[in-house]
């Protein structure tokens, strides 16, 4: 399961939420709840190829990459080693990443290990005080290979790192916390929130569209738990709508505000997770953010093979994706 929370009603529900249900299959092609759209609309175009449209007016809030790591295990050049790692990072890399593993069907260690030397990861990396490092990951090949990735840049600063496969972060956090394991690749926005929830399901939603906002947020939440940040990735994995390359082109969009523009209107097919039309940051969100309106709405999943599938094949118009997806690869 991924670990984004933040289609959920209530923004400080706690990460067991990581999407779930979200796999359920539903009826296609459903009327959409309430819909005021009126123009002709874009109706789906199939393709091979997917492209993610730009959220230029900032619907999703940042869930860059970032290493957090337990207090008493931090040091300078522990942190710097994982800082070399989120300075080689980007969106388009972390999209490679993930096609290497999910679709190319190699190991998250063997993906890392080219990726390292690709970018040359360990060059000119200060060895550390030594000593075992134990770096968490959650379950999903995404984390795994971030955690790998970790691992690669923490030896060569002279640690002896174990990586750890354990679960979602209701099972890792905590151990972070306690110091069962040292380093973890998380996402700051839904670490925010997450941390957030814990301490206090009433209080605002501390993430933000501003990385600066979110990090400030978390690095607050962070010093009342015992955890520190390394500096946050511009490699983002966060909820993004997708289209075909080839709806793109027919259509000239490459926004969501173009899509708003030019799309809303009853040929439109908006695919998504069963409960994206009642949450911020899906159907209600382009509504109120976009003013898009979609003609109906098809019940699928959260950025899964069925979202992927009804696009390729044209039975949806745009559908909800994860961005760094390796199906975004080019080509």
């Amino acid at each position: 399961m991924r670990r984004h929370l933040l289609l959920t009603a209530g923004t400080l529900v706690v990460a067991a939420a990581v999407l779930t249900g979200c796999g359920e299959s539903g009826s296609s092609g459903t009327e959409a709840p309430a819909s005021s759209a009126t123009g002709a609309g874009c109706a789906p175009v199939a393709g091979d190829e997917l492209v993610v449209l730009t959220d230029d007016k900032k619907l999703q809030n940042t869930d860059n990459v970032v290493p957090a790591i337990n207090k008493k295990a931090s040091s300078p050049q522990l942190i710097a080693a994982l800082d070399k790692v989120s300075a080689a990072l980007d969106t388009a890399k972390l999209i490679e990443l993930n096609k290497a593993v999910d679709i190319d069907r190699k190991s998250s260690k063997a993906a890392a290990t080219e990726f390292a030397t690709a970018n040359n990861l360990t060059a000119g990396l200060e060895k550390g005080p030594g000593g075992q490092i134990t770096v968490g990951a959650a379950n999903f090949s995404e984390n795994a290979t971030l955690g790998e990735l970790y691992s690669i840049a923490l030896t060569a600063a002279g640690y002896t790192v174990k990586v750890q496969q354990i679960g979602n972060r209701e099972l890792y956090e905590p151990a972070l916390e306690k110091g069962e394991i040292d380093v973890v690749p998380e996402y700051a926005a839904t670490l925010a929130t997450f941390l957030q929830g814990k301490a206090d399901k009433s209080a605002k939603d501390p993430s933000s569209a501003d990385l600066q906002t979110t990090m400030t947020a978390l690095t607050g939440l962070g010093e009342k738990v015992g955890l520190v940040f390394g500096t946050a990735s511009p490699a983002q994995d966060q909820n993004a709508f997708a289209t075909t390359q080839a709806f793109a082109a027919k259509y000239g969009v490459t926004t969501l505000s173009d899509l708003a523009a030019k799309c809303s209107g009853a040929a439109t097919v908006l695919g998504g997770p069963p409960e994206c039309p009642q949450r911020p940051k899906c159907q209600q969100g382009l509504v109120e953010t976009y003013d898009f309106q979609a003609g109906k709405f098809s019940s699928l999943d959260a950025g899964g093979p069925l979202t992927k599938t009804g696009l390729k094949q044209g039975t949806i118009s745009v559908g909800l994706v994860l961005s760094s997806d390796g199906a975004l690869a080019a080509g």
